[in-house]
C-alpha cells in the first residue's frame, strides 16, 4: 500500500511537471503575437514578413516532429523535454534583439524546434502519467495544455507590452523564468519509459499510427487542418485585423483576443468527453463553423464585440473537436504508441497551420485581409461537412492484438 502511494505520488509529480512545461513551451510561443504590430510600427515589418514567421516556425516544427518525434522512445521522455525547454528558451533569447525580419524568423525557427520536440515527447509524458480516471483527462490535457500555453503567453505578454517597462524585451524574459523552472520540474520527476537502443534508427522520418485506429485519420485530418489553420489565421492576421478593421491599437486587446480563440479550447475540451468522439467532433465542428460565420460577419462590420463572441464560440468548439480526434487516436494506445500517435497529431495540425499560411502571404499583398478570412472559412466548411459525413469512433476490440507490431 505505501508503495502504490508513494508510486502515485510520483506519478502526480510527474504529471504536473509535465503540464506546466507543456504550458511553458506554448507560452513562448504565444509571447510573440502581441509584440507583432509594435515589429510592424517600428522596424517596418508587413503581413507578408509576419505570415513569413508563421510559415517558417511551423515548417521548422513539422521538420522536428519527422526526424525527432520518436526519440523520447529510445532516449527517454525527460532528457527529449529538458532540450525542448531549452530550445525554446534560445529563441527567447535570440527575439531580445528583433530589428529585422531575420532576427525574428531566427528566434521563431528556434521556438519551432523546440515546440515540435515538445510536441510528440511532453505531450506523451503527460499521457504517461494522466490519472486513470476521469477517462477524458489524457486526452484533454495532452491536446488543451497547448491551447491554454498559447493563450497564457499571448494575454501576459500583451499586458507587458502595454503596461510593463522594456515593452520589446520583458515577456522573453519572464518566459525564460517559466522555462527554467519547468526544466527545474522535470529533472526531479521520475521518467516513464525504459530507455531501448535504436535511438540513431529512430531518427529516420516515419509516419505510423496503430492499425486499429488507421480508419479515425481522414476525420481527424480534417479537424486539426481546419482549426490549426484558424490558430495560424489569429497568428499571422488578426494583429493587423484588429488594428485596421476592428480599430484598436491596444496590445492587450490584441492578447485578449487571441486568447479568447485559444483559452476556451481547454473549457470546451471536457465537454466534448461526455459524448463519443464521433458525436464530439461532429458537435465541435459544427459550433466551429457557426464561430466562424461570426467572424466573417464581424470584420465585414468593423464589429469589435462580435468578433470577440465569435472568436470565443470558435475557440471553443475547435477543444471539443481536436480533444476528441485525440481520444479516439489514443483509444487502447500503449506506451510506445504514444509519442508516434502525437507526432501524427502534430505534423498533421502544423501542415494545417503551415500550408495557408504559406499560400495566404503570397495573397496578402494581393488580397484585402476580409478576402482571405473568408478562404479561411471557407475552408472551415469543407472540413465541418466532411466530418458531418465520415466521423467514425475507434473500434471496440481492445485486447491489444494489435498494439504493437500492425503499424506503418
Amino acid at each position: 500500500m505505501v508503495n502504490t502511494t508513494r508510486s502515485g505520488r510520483t506519478l502526480r509529480l510527474t504529471f504536473v511537471s509535465a503540464v506546466v512545461s507543456l504550458v511553458a513551451v506554448f507560452a513562448a510561443v504565444g509571447s510573440t503575437i502581441p509584440l507583432f504590430n509594435i515589429y510592424r510600427a517600428e522596424d517596418g515589418f508587413t503581413n507578408a514578413d509576419i505570415s513569413l514567421t508563421v510559415v517558417a516556425y511551423s515548417a521548422a516544427t513539422l521538420s522536428t516532429l519527422l526526424v525527432l518525434g520518436r526519440l523520447s522512445n529510445h532516449v527517454g521522455r525527460r532528457p527529449t523535454s529538458v532540450a525542448s525547454l531549452g530550445l525554446l528558451l534560445l529563441g527567447c533569447l535570440v527575439l531580445l534583439n528583433v530589428h529585422d525580419v531575420g532576427t525574428l524568423l531566427a528566434g521563431r525557427v528556434l521556438m519551432g524546434l523546440g515546440a515540435g520536440l515538445a510536441s510528440s515527447n511532453v505531450t506523451a509524458y503527460i499521457v504517461d502519467a494522466a490519472p486513470a480516471r476521469p477517462t477524458w483527462l489524457a486526452s484533454v490535457a495532452s491536446s488543451q495544455t497547448v491551447m491554454l500555453g498559447l493563450a497564457v503567453g499571448a494575454i501576459v505578454s500583451g499586458a507587458l507590452v502595454q503596461f510593463g517597462p522594456w515593452p520589446r524585451d520583458l515577456i522573453y524574459l519572464v518566459v525564460v523564468g517559466m522555462l527554467l523552472l519547468s526544466a527545474a520540474l522535470v529533472a526531479i520527476s521520475p521518467e516513464t519509459v525504459t530507455p531501448t537502443p535504436g535511438a540513431w534508427r529512430s531518427l529516420r522520418p516515419s509516419v505510423r499510427v496503430p492499425v486499429r485506429v488507421r480508419h479515425l485519420l481522414p476525420v481527424a485530418a480534417a479537424v486539426f487542418l481546419a482549426t490549426w489553420a484558424t490558430g495560424a489565421f489569429y497568428q499571422a492576421f488578426v494583429p493587423a485585423l484588429v488594428k485596421d478593421q476592428l480599430h484598436t491599437n491596444s496590445s492587450l486587446v490584441l492578447g485578449l483576443v487571441f486568447a479568447a480563440y485559444m483559452g476556451p479550447s481547454a473549457l470546451g475540451a471536457p465537454l466534448g468527453g461526455r459524448f463519443s468522439p464521433a458525436a464530439a467532433q461532429r458537435i465541435g465542428m459544427i459550433a466551429f463553423l457557426a464561430g466562424w460565420i461570426g467572424l466573417i460577419t464581424a470584420i465585414t462590420t468593423g464589429a469589435l464585440p462580435l468578433f470577440i463572441a465569435a472568436t470565443i464560440v470558435a475557440g471553443a468548439a475547435q477543444g471539443i473537436a481536436i480533444s476528441a480526434a485525440t481520444r479516439g487516436l489514443l483509444h487502447g494506445s500503449a506506451l510506445a504508441d504514444r509519442a508516434p500517435i502525437f507526432a501524427v497529431v502534430y505534423l498533421l495540425s502544423y501542415s494545417g497551420a503551415t500550408i495557408p499560411s504559406l499560400i495566404s502571404a503570397q495573397l496578402s499583398n494581393a488580397f484585402s485581409l476580409p478576402r482571405i478570412a473568408l478562404g479561411y472559412g471557407g475552408l472551415a466548411l469543407i472540413a465541418t461537412l466532411f466530418t458531418v459525413l465520415a466521423a467514425r469512433n475507434p473500434h471496440t476490440d481492445t485486447t491489444g492484438n494489435n498494439q504493437h507490431g500492425e503499424q506503418s
